[in-house]
């Protein structure tokens, strides 16, 4: 753009955005035609001269969740925005909604959904509309028979999704974690047990969460792992769980021997599976969220716009 140009490009933004004039108003102005000053406000956006942004909350979603689908080869992101003094359960609260509405508008709905257990996933049935789907059958894809007094419960929480979709249930009537790999072995050979897990992992959508490798683990809290087991798998580095099985911030098992008393899905069914939505939020599980997207284990990620920004290299920056 030569300088005379470059002269008027600049005085056409200025009158065009900051003056609010129209375009042939400016024609007047600097004794040039309308088309002309059309070609000026183009040039002055291609040179950089002109830069424009969109500020709503929508926008900022839609270029996170492109970014982290680019980036993970994800085949859905979707990114809840940061609001104003928003602590750890009101975080929860709404990534769990924004799940619940994706999982509704599924087309076809699910015709096996294939459910973990944890806080999350309660939210997630609690926040699903009445006629969600038409008749999903709901299978538990991980043991949930809790040794704890815990409230949450792991069956409650597929009772929930399957009645809202006025569907049925199959559950896993186990525990996560075996005290031996040959009790899990047994159990797993177990026609009935086998029936189910050979149920879930026919699921053509699978929904999950994960936990982090701290004092809030589900799985310490429901009494399958002690604080020196954690202690001892943070030591191996883990991240975090996902359907019961600790992995590092590559997505690898990090003890095979508590992988061998784990009862459940495979991760390789996750990372097989055409539908595989996470669902993980808060700053305490950004690990095992990027250990996640980055191995494969889901192809819809739904989080947070915190989590989604550390994600993402640099912040995003």
């Amino acid at each position: 753009m030569f300088n005379a140009d470059l002269t008027l490009a600049v005085r056409a933004s200025e009158l065009y955005y900051n003056g609010d004039m129209t375009q042939d108003d400016i024609g007047a102005e600097l004794g040039i035609s309308r088309w002309k000053v059309g070609r000026l406000l183009t040039a002055a956006r291609d040179a950089g001269i002109v830069r424009i942004t969109i500020v709503h909350p929508r926008a900022r979603q839609n270029e996170l969740e492109q970014k982290l689908r680019e980036r993970y080869g994800l085949a859905e992101a979707v990114v809840v925005p940061a609001a104003r003094g928003d602590g750890y359960d009101e975080v929860q609260e709404r990534v769990a909604a924004a799940a619940a509405t994706y999982l509704s508008l599924l087309k076809p709905n699910p015709r096996i959904l294939g459910l973990s257990w944890g806080r999350t996933l309660d939210r997630i049935a609690e926040a699903l509309p009445q006629g969600w789907a038409d008749g999903t059958q709901v299978v538990q894809i991980n043991g949930g028979v809790s040794l704890t007094s815990r409230s949450e419960n792991a069956s409650q929480t597929a009772m929930t999704m399957a009645r809202k979709s006025g569907g049925s249930i199959t559950l896993l009537p186990t525990p996560a974690i075996l005290e031996r790999a040959e009790t899990r072995a047994l159990i797993q050979d177990d026609r009935t047990i086998a029936g189910v897990l050979d149920l879930a992992g026919s699921a053509n959508v699978f929904l999950f969460s994960a936990g982090p490798a701290d004092d809030t683990s589900v799985l310490l809290e429901s009494g399958y792992i002690s604080p020196t087991d954690l202690n001892r798998l943070i030591s191996r580095g883990a991240v975090g769980d996902v359907v019961g099985r600790f992995i590092d911030a590559a997505g690898k098992i990090v003890d095979p021997a508590l992988d061998a008393r784990t009862l459940g899905v495979e991760h390789e069914q996750l990372r097989k599976a055409a539908i595989s939505i996470a669902v993980i939020a808060g700053a305490s599980k950004q690990g095992i969220a990027a250990a996640v997207a980055a191995s494969g284990l889901c192809t819809v990620l739904v989080t947070d716009e915190q989590t989604a920004l550390a994600l993402l290299p640099g912040g995003d920056q």
